[in-house]
């Protein structure tokens, strides 16, 4: 024993297997360089610091005017960033490299391009306001012409003939001097009008409310205006639609102005001479004319000045980022009591404390300053935070684990075994060699299309299919894998490995039981035997295979988990939960459910008709009863009750003694007869991991027998309804099995019946609709969640407390575009 924890000791030190070993540090910055060394650790990334002014609202902060500053720049940049946006310019991808500039000559710069901005918007807007009222005018002034010239035709048609001659250049209407004296009855009679244009969307209920508002006293003319026009304020093309209503009266010119105004109809005045009609819309259009011209240079400045911007966007936005965290990290240091330096703490790796030395040194020199910083170590209360060095490969199962609950520090990682038995439990579900190369072909185009893709903004749903990409990989080579046992492409068995062993006795075959088929040869090399597909036996034999494997499957990795959990008690030097814990644990899956599948497997060996079902409930029930027919071999009944026995005996002992030996070490600490470093022995790793001082007056014996008496009846009761949560192993493989063939058979094969090309496209192009959303899609994700909860419940409940929290370091990397 003491030779092979010997060996275990000498073993290499995985990086994955614990976290980083971590150390608290004290800086003491001078004011001159406090600013120039959080930058050089930003960039390093390997400090993480501890908030030392927690208590502290962020308005009472001591650099909280320089972080309102970089947030009113961070501001500007992004009203920048609209204006390029909406101008449809592109800013510069690269960032162009330029010297650095400082904080305040960028704040004046991001000052006087956002006045001048604001200024060419705000007369941008005057103009095009005024150019939309001058277009509106000119569209009236052609509308309303129109109506003009036919009521006061409507009014004298029997007394004149009109001819009319349409000036097409500059859309007005030219009519002959017969008009003119035709109009002025009207006006002589008290017969008034007033002009104007509508958004199309409001002009039915306009007419209503005039109509009602007057009583029906007034005539109503309306045409489309022809063109839009576009709003200055949004941006938006809108239809309008020009009106004229006739009426008499004061009293109703003021009802439909008032109308008007609410409904933000603009009025033109129209005046009923052709001859003035004809000056004003020469006038407009000259007017139009100069506002294009004068709109289109102001388009094309303020153009030219988004685009000098945008060449710098970049790298201001980054710079400004940088700045207001290194104030907000500033932010969280003190001053020490003269007030001339910065006192900081936080968490680091060991291997980084060199590096973190060099940085503070090139900030001392830097800087130019006379004082240099003091780095040194102190001891911590609180536990440190969890650090992974992770890859591009094992990232993703770290996040999985992750996602249940962050390791303890230094406790055994999960995500080392993760990375083999997730996806490997993944394809015992999905087993399907077609489908896993289907699931392989866009594990590779995603990690071919890697590059490229990890510098595009992706959506929520592909960010996490291209986060998973290598996860995805492995889940799709053991899918193959697994496909290749099943003998399964698409439901479809190949004679891949040889020929088959078995042959037909007769023609009803396939009708009937295993009886049916004769075995001629040696086994089936590698994998299921493709004559089971299709015989009557097919399922109660593949059944009988998947249930047997799923049970293996689960008793190997929860006893993976219990070996896991002897490992931390090790690392932790606590062997209380070696001899109260493991052992006995050990002791009760074993005798039951490692019985179990020991019985399995002998019953493949040898062939036997044993019913294993009549064996282990009658294991309970009579376990001095002769075993009979169900004898697998010689000592089975003696084996059988004294791993019943054993399996009772580890209760009491996962219970009882742990709880009392606790209690009289407590004990014998206080009464003075043992005397030991604080934070070694069992009790005070037992007690209260988490943390390196405990508070030992705090010991509560009830508390601690009723969380050991849950903990054991939790191992006992799970160790049951664990084994069978395995079983959806065998009931998902089954389920897509199932599914596969029904879609193949049914589906294709029976379009492929008919003799007619339709047909057999349509199934065809349902066949490949039902693999791609049902099969590749619906059910990746069903044995995805599946595999996750036998990780997070099965696996890791038996050694993993996952009640730690994540090393988060001060890193400009880590710094997203969405802080701002």
């Amino acid at each position: 024993m003491e030779r092979m924890e010997r060996f275990i000791d000498n073993l290499p030190p995985m990086n994955l297997m614990r976290s980083e070993k971590m150390t608290l540090v004290q800086l003491i910055i001078p004011v001159e360089s406090a600013h120039r060394a959080v930058s050089y650790l930003g960039e390093l990334g390997l400090l993480q610091f501890r908030d030392l002014n927690a208590e502290k609202s962020p308005f009472q902060r001591t650099f909280v005017n320089q972080v309102k500053r970089c947030g009113e720049m961070s501001r500007k940049l992004r009203f920048f960033k609209d204006q390029i946006s909406k101008a449809g310019l592109l800013s510069s991808v690269l960032p162009v490299v330029e010297p650095d500039v400082e904080l305040e000559e960028l704040e004046i710069q991001l000052a006087e391009h956002e006045h001048e901005l604001i200024e060419m918007n705000s007369n941008s807007e005057k103009l095009r306001q005024t150019y939309n009222e001058l277009l509106e005018f000119k569209m009236v002034l052609q509308k309303a012409g129109g109506f003009l010239v036919s009521s006061n035709n409507h009014a004298v048609a029997e007394e004149r003939e009109l001819s009319e001659n349409v000036y097409s250049n500059d859309d007005y209407v030219e009519t002959s001097s017969l008009l003119e004296q035709e109009m002025r009855p009207a006006d002589q009679s008290g017969l008034r009008f007033i002009s104007g244009i509508i958004c199309k969307s409001k002009a039915l209920r306009f007419e209503r409310m005039l109509f009602r508002a007057t009583r029906g006293n007034m005539l109503f003319y309306q045409s489309s205006a022809g063109e839009e026009i576009m709003d200055p304020v949004s941006a938006e093309m809108v239809e309008k639609t020009v009106f004229v209503v006739f009426f008499s009266g004061e009293q109703a010119r003021t009802k439909i102005l008032k109308i008007c105004e609410a409904f933000g109809a603009n009025c033109y005045p129209v005046p009923e001479d052709i001859s003035k009609q004809r000056q004003i819309t020469r006038e407009v259009l000259s007017r139009l004319s100069e506002l294009e011209t004068t709109l289109d240079a102001g388009m094309r400045h303020r153009n030219k000045a988004l685009t000098s911007i945008g060449y710098h966007l970049q790298q201001w936005m980054s710079m400004v980022r940088r700045e207001k965290a290194v104030y907000d990290t500033l932010n969280m240091l003190n001053f020490d009591v003269t007030k001339k330096c910065l006192v900081g703490e936080g968490w680091c790796p060991i291997f980084a404390k060199a590096q973190i030395q060099e940085a503070l040194q090139r900030a001392t020199f830097d800087s130019n300053s006379q004082v240099g910083i003091i780095f040194h170590v102190m001891d911590a209360v609180e536990s440190p935070p969890t650090y992974f060095r992770t890859n591009h490969f094992t990232n993703a199962y770290q996040e999985i684990v992750d996602a249940y609950g962050v390791a303890r520090y230094q406790e055994a990682n999960p995500a080392v075994y993760t990375v083999i038995t997730f996806p490997f439990l993944f394809a015992v579900m999905f087993g399907d060699w077609g489908h896993g190369i289907c699931l392989l072909l866009g594990a590779l185009v995603l990690i071919a299309r890697e590059s490229r893709l990890n510098t595009q903004k992706l959506g929520s749903f592909m960010e996490m299919l291209f986060g998973g990409r290598y996860v995805l990989l492995l889940m799709s080579l053991f899918s193959v894998y697994c496909g290749l046992i099943y003998n399964e492409f698409f439901s479809v068995p190949f004679h891949i490995f040889g020929g088959s062993a078995y042959k037909c006795r007769d023609a009803t075959c396939s009708d009937a039981h295993s009886a049916g088929l004769i075995k001629f040869r040696d086994p089936y090399p590698f994998g299921v035997d493709p004559s089971w597909r299709g015989s009557r036996s097919e399922l109660p034999f593949l059944n009988s295979l998947k249930m047997k494997m799923s049970i293996l499957l689960g008793v190997a990795q929860m006893n993976l988990g219990i070996l896991l959990s002897y490992f931390n008690a090790r690392f932790f030097h606590n062997s209380l939960d070696v001899r109260y814990q493991f052992v006995p644990q050990m002791i009760f899956l074993n005798s039951l459910f490692g019985y179990l599948s020991l019985l399995i497997i002998i019953k493949w060996c040898t062939g036997s008709q044993a019913d294993l079902y009549h064996v282990m409930i009658y294991m309970f029930l009579s376990p001095t009863d002769d075993l009979g027919d169900n004898e697998l071999f010689w000592g089975q009944r003696p084996l059988q009750i004294v791993l019943l026995l054993l399996a009772l005996v580890a209760v009491p002992w996962m219970l009882f003694p742990k709880p009392f030996i606790l209690k009289k070490l407590h004990s014998e600490r206080f009464q003075g007869r043992t005397y030991g470093m604080l934070g070694t022995s069992e009790f005070d790793l037992d007690v209260e991991p988490d943390s390196a001082r405990l508070h030992h007056e705090e010991f509560n014996f009830s508390e601690v027998f009723v969380h050991q008496m849950i903990h054991s009846i939790e191992f006992v009761l799970g160790a049951v309804s664990n084994t069978a949560s395995y079983l959806r192993l065998w009931a998902l493989s089954l389920a897509h099995s199932e599914l596969s063939t029904v879609f193949y058979e049914k589906v294709l094969l029976l379009a492929w019946g008919y003799d007619n090309i339709v047909i057999r496209l349509v199934g065809l192009a349902v066949f490949a609709f039902a693999t791609a959303f049902i099969l590749l899609m619906m059910e990746t994700l069903s044995a995805f969640l599946h595999a996750l909860r036998l990780h997070w419940v099965e696996f890791q409940n038996k050694f993993y407390h996952g009640d730690g929290y994540k090393f988060k370091p001060f890193s400009f990397a880590l710094i997203a575009e969405d802080d701002d």
